[in-house]
């Protein structure tokens, strides 16, 4: 098994590999390691100096198959300062994932600079989440997941780091890797136990908001998950790397029993 998520198969075509898979379907592809691989063609995509990835939205369109897929990026709102990319995921004949990316100029702004958002303890104040047994698939048991103490149902901190690259034979930037485990936050403080018998609750999108690009291999989640009592949730995280918050994520969930 390749030490990647994916495997590129030459212009846009990729096959994702058994890290790639899903918890609710073991015939899926996980939503994390997409938002990365996306992440990473839309960096790739006609790349302008001093313009910044700020904003990324991920619509899931239903369930992304494993194996091969097709990934078309284009440029649907140029601009000097500031730009918005789409990017297309197709598999099984049918659009999986749509993710539009706005890219902003980047000025000198340390005079004003300040981040509301408190710092969460690094992880190695933290020690291992035996909550995430409870999910199954590739993608889970590919990351290493380390738990803030006070974790609890609805609410918790977790550092999340993975070995593995996006695409198989290339190294993936600080920003892909990170974004690539983003979805994971879904599954960190669940509100019910997943699967069986019980509840489940998968999210239909991820919006990812950036104040700055992120560095390093560790990605800190602060998540916070709200059920509504009509079918709906959503899961709202501060992430981290190790020098504090760089961005926001939000995902809304369809909550439905099994």
């Amino acid at each position: 098994m390749p030490d990647a998520y994916y495997r590129h198969l030459g212009g846009g075509s990729f096959e994702s590999t058994r890290h790639a898979q899903g918890a609710w379907n073991p015939s899926e592809q996980h939503m994390a390691p997409v938002s990365g691989l996306l992440t990473r063609c839309l960096l790739d995509h006609e790349p302008r100096p001093g313009l910044q990835l700020a904003r990324m939205s991920f619509d899931i369109l239903g369930m992304i198959p494993g194996g091969r897929f097709e990934v078309h990026v284009e440029v649907i709102r140029p601009g000097r300062t500031i730009e918005l990319l789409e990017a297309r995921m197709e598999a099984g004949g049918r659009t999986a994932v749509v993710a539009r990316a706005w890219r902003l100029s980047t000025q000198d702004t340390a005079g004003v600079a300040a981040v509301e958002d408190p710092r969460i303890p690094g992880p190695g104040d933290a020690g291992p989440h035996e909550g995430m047994t409870a999910w199954p698939g590739g993608f889970i048991e590919s990351l290493e997941v380390r738990v803030v103490p006070g974790h609890r149902a609805g609410r918790g901190q977790v550092w999340l780091r993975t070995p593995y690259s996006t695409v198989e034979g290339q190294v993936s930037p600080d920003v892909v890797r990170l974004v690539g485990m983003m979805d994971a936050a879904n599954g960190i403080a669940a509100r019910v136990p997943p699967g069986g018998d019980s509840w489940m609750f998968p999210n239909v999108d991820l919006q990812v908001h950036l104040h700055r690009l992120p560095e390093g291999e560790w990605l800190g989640l602060d998540t916070r998950v709200t059920f509504g009592a009509h079918g709906v949730g959503l899961t709202s995280s501060v992430v981290h790397d190790l020098a504090g918050p760089f961005g926001r994520i939000e995902q809304i969930l369809t909550v439905r029993k099994l």
